[in-house]
């Protein structure tokens, strides 16, 4: 935990300012929500949002600008300390909690419309057990969770996806030494990275363990950026190249609560 704090204060450092996530475009009014994003979270207009990992709160801000009522949490104290930086430039309402999403319930005591959770979330986390707990918790008894992600099977595959070079079930954390970001090339020894593979079914299985049922599930071929050195561009959609169209790159789904 503590590595991966790091390397995301880093990360957020070089985030705010790369072209890739845009801070001047979104200022000017762009939202940062992608098509899969908003597809899954339908109407947000005077509903209650909780926006777990919010990094430095664009997303969280795109649903404030949608009319919204959000709040944003993130382990990493410079992402919120920019998440708020950004909120008073934008002049755009929204709450942001510094706190580690596994102990949300000892900073915050709310139920809200949607939990919403969106791509570069569950790789962080060694027991998705707790984080089901968590989502659950927040929900009010006629609330969605709203999520999207990248695939299982894209985390297989080597750096340069040439190779299936880790496992598709969860097994010994993938450690790496992140000598730059995808939104910047050239940033330099952002740090050590613990991350996890987590199968649809370990996935599914944590969320229907906490009482939530399912209520649509959707793979797609391509993602909605270019994370990868290898990706194509068509029509805003993101390919790696020379496997267009053989692999699902990310998924989505609605759950709600058990009566």
């Amino acid at each position: 935990m503590r590595s991966n704090r790091e390397l995301w204060n880093n990360l957020a450092r070089v985030h705010f300012h790369s072209k890739f996530y845009d801070v001047p475009g979104f200022l000017k009014g762009k939202s940062s929500l992608n098509p899969i994003d908003l597809q899954v979270l339908g109407d947000v207009r005077g509903k209650s949002v909780l926006h777990l990992q919010c990094h430095f709160g664009k997303d969280t801000l795109s649903l404030a600008r949608m009319g919204a009522v959000v709040t944003g949490v993130d382990f990493s104290e410079v992402a919120i300390e920019k998440a708020r930086e950004l909120k008073e430039a934008s002049r755009l309402d929204a709450r942001f909690i510094h706190c580690d999403v596994n102990h949300l319930d000892e900073s915050l005591d709310k139920k809200f419309d949607i939990v919403y959770a969106s791509f570069g979330v569950i790789g962080w986390h060694s027991d998705l057990g707790n984080w089901a707990r968590i989502v659950s918790r927040f929900m009010k008894k006629k609330g969605k969770f709203c999520f999207a992600e990248f695939h299982p099977v894209l985390w297989m595959l080597s750096d340069d996806h040439s190779k299936i070079e880790y496992s598709y079930f969860k097994s010994d954390p993938i450690v790496g030494e992140n000598e730059k970001s995808y939104a910047d090339p050239e940033s330099k020894n952002l740090g050590t990275s613990h991350c996890w593979n987590h199968s649809l079914g370990e996935l599914f299985g944590a969320l229907e363990s906490h009482g939530l049922i399912i209520k649509d599930f959707k793979e797609y071929d391509f993602s909605p950026y270019a994370t990868f050195p290898d990706a194509i561009e068509k029509n805003g959609r993101y390919y790696i190249k020379g496997l267009e169209h053989k692999l699902p790159l990310t998924y989505s789904l609605t759950a709600i609560k058990k009566a």
